[in-house]
């Protein structure tokens, strides 16, 4: 049966259920470039030593140094390079050294990088969802916990030992909610982390996460809040990107949607779990937000 904590953060990184795909040493020397425009998954970097470029599609490019971590929640497509980089289009495919281990630029150079790079994937039907709420990238500098967890996930990774994934997976959880809690409350874009960093608006979001099964309503919230019901809807809205109601469902949504690829319940059983009174009302709103039945979804995302 899926467990899912009240804490906001710990809930979405739970339905996320992050898997590592591929962690690997990299090193570099010289001018070099890799480039990728084929990606879809989650993204994160330590840097060990050394400075870097990274151009992530759709953003302004960022350097990076040693000491620094950077998460993607949904990565598409990067560059990163050289602080120097070599001449358009000049080939130079990565070498394999060893397991997990790939070095970049000129073989002859002397190694001035050297980085722990990682894509994992989110085994969730809402990914898409609870990614939304998410900022687009994270990089921080200087925090040693999330730099003295990437090591331990890469020699993990290359181990075959027992309780290798359950290990992994618990990992991943530990890092990405310290990556989510690391970044700076003043510069994030609107969505759960801003909401959270607001202590008007931290007790509203723990309930909706808690309580995914009861009756909330925008003045109940606002109550607890101590604001108006104007104000806090006003306010929520500016801080977490969508009005609060709207959050609400898309959070009941993001657990009912895991739970029907979980299976073992009934659209009943479900409808409880996330605050409708019965199957059919939960049928209804389930298919205006995904726009197929439970049963439809059940089937197509089912184990």
């Amino acid at each position: 049966m899926l467990d899912i904590p009240s804490d906001p953060l710990s809930s979405v990184v739970t339905l996320l259920k992050p898997a590592v795909s591929i962690s690997k040493l990299v090193e570099a020397g010289g001018p070099w470039r890799v480039e990728r425009h084929d990606m879809a998954s989650p993204f994160y970097c330590a840097m060990v030593e050394g400075r870097c470029r990274l151009h992530v599609t759709g953003r302004d490019p960022v350097t990076l140094s040693g000491g620094d971590f950077v998460l993607i929640p949904y990565l598409q497509g990067f560059t990163m390079s050289s602080e120097v980089p070599p001449p358009p289009h000049v080939p130079r495919r990565p070498l394999e050294t060893g397991p997990g281990r790939f070095r970049l630029g000129v073989p002859e150079a002397p190694v001035d990088v050297r980085a722990l790079v990682g894509h994992c994937r989110f085994d969730t039907p809402a990914s898409d969802l609870i990614v939304s709420l998410l900022p687009e990238m994270i990089h921080v500098s200087g925090h040693s916990r999330l730099t003295a967890l990437v090591p331990v996930i890469h020699e993990e990774t290359r181990a075959d030992r027992p309780g290798r994934e359950m290990i992994l997976e618990r990992l991943l959880e530990v890092l990405l909610i310290e990556a989510l809690r690391s970044g700076p409350a003043a510069t994030l874009p609107p969505g759960l982390l801003r909401g959270l960093s607001d202590p008007q608006l931290a007790g509203a979001l723990q309930r909706i996460h808690a309580e995914a099964g009861s009756a909330l309503s925008v003045s109940e919230l606002a109550k607890a809040a101590g604001m108006s019901r104007s104000g806090f809807f006003e306010r929520f809205r500016r801080q977490v990107g969508r009005a609060p109601m709207e959050y609400a469902t898309d959070w009941r949504m993001a657990v009912a949607k895991t739970l029907l690829r979980q299976g073992g319940l009934t659209n009943a059983e479900i409808a409880l779990r996330v605050g409708y009174g019965s199957a059919s009302a939960f049928g209804l709103a389930f298919v205006r937000h995904e726009g197929l039945s439970p049963g439809a979804f059940a089937a197509k995302n089912g184990r």
